[in-house]
């Protein structure tokens, strides 16, 4: 029992580590408003071609559609549309074999003499997004620009720059170029820019000065003044410590000196006495 769930636990563990195929899909001209009779081009750019990515989309009159069955020229993971008209407004993506899916693009052909040029993928936090409005024959007439059908303002050159976006910038944009026409809306989104973590910056040590110099001076003095008592006194401590202990090393001579005469007699009259006891 044991053995069978650790076979388990390892053939799970295989599943979650093993890589997920993934495609992006890409438009050339990249932007997502056409001109009535244009040619676009989408490719998905594929990790493993094995994964069988397949070019679909959702329009009025079609859903899950394959590049054949809209009448394009398939050629891979690509598909090539030679003259595009309303009819091909939709969403478009990758689909894989296995049901997995790439980014999707909203494409808009108005039909109209008006486009407005925007960004088909995401525009990251930070970065400037330029707007063009455009004509079949012209992109630098005056054009007024909206978002979320509020005016921002007029532009003489006809596109107009966002520096550093933020997610309050995200919206329906479109424009509008006076006594020609205006463009249909398109969503520009914005995603929020990855964080990334570090180790803190490390600032410069400052440069020491004249002032700091003289403190230090200052402490060098007092601790001198302080720490010389303790360190002369015991010094002279050592010293004398050391003296009083040379001294009570050094060694003693016993001098013997003759007995003097009058010492012999005693002596002699002493051994001379003898002590006798009666009883």
């Amino acid at each position: 029992m044991e053995d069978t769930s650790l076979l388990w636990l390892l053939f799970l563990t295989s599943l979650l580590s093993c890589p997920t195929n993934q495609a992006s899909l890409t438009v050339s001209p990249s932007r997502s408003q056409m001109f009535r009779g244009q040619s676009v081009s989408l490719s998905c750019e594929e990790d493993d071609s094995s994964a069988g990515w397949t070019l679909r989309r959702n329009t009025t009159r079609e859903t899950r559609a394959e590049c054949k069955d809209w009448e394009g020229i398939s050629a891979g993971s690509s598909c090539n549309i030679s003259y595009m008209v309303p009819l091909d407004s939709g969403v478009y993506w990758c689909e894989s074999r296995e049901g997995a899916t790439s980014n999707s693009i909203n494409i808009t052909v108005p039909g109209g003499p008006v486009i407005l040029q925007s960004p088909v993928l995401p525009v990251m936090e930070g970065e400037d997004l330029t707007l063009l409005c455009k004509t079949e024959t012209s992109s630098n007439l005056p054009a007024g620009f909206y978002k979320d059908g509020s005016f921002i303002r007029t532009e003489p050159a006809g596109h107009m720059t966002i520096h550093h976006v933020s997610r309050s910038d995200e919206g329906l944009y479109k424009c509008i170029i006076s006594s020609v026409g205006e463009s249909p809306p398109s969503w520009v989104s914005v995603t929020e820019k990855p964080t990334t973590t570090g180790p803190p910056l490390s600032l410069p040590p400052a440069p020491e000065t004249t002032s700091d110099h003289l403190h230090l001076v200052i402490r060098l003095v007092c601790h001198l003044v302080v720490f010389c008592p303790y360190f002369i006194s015991t010094f002279i401590m050592v010293s004398l410590y050391r003296h009083r202990a040379a001294g009570n090393d050094l060694p003693v001579s016993v001098v013997m000196t003759p007995p003097t005469q009058a010492e012999e007699g005693l002596d002699e009259d002493y051994d001379d006495v003898t002590t006798e006891h009666h009883f």
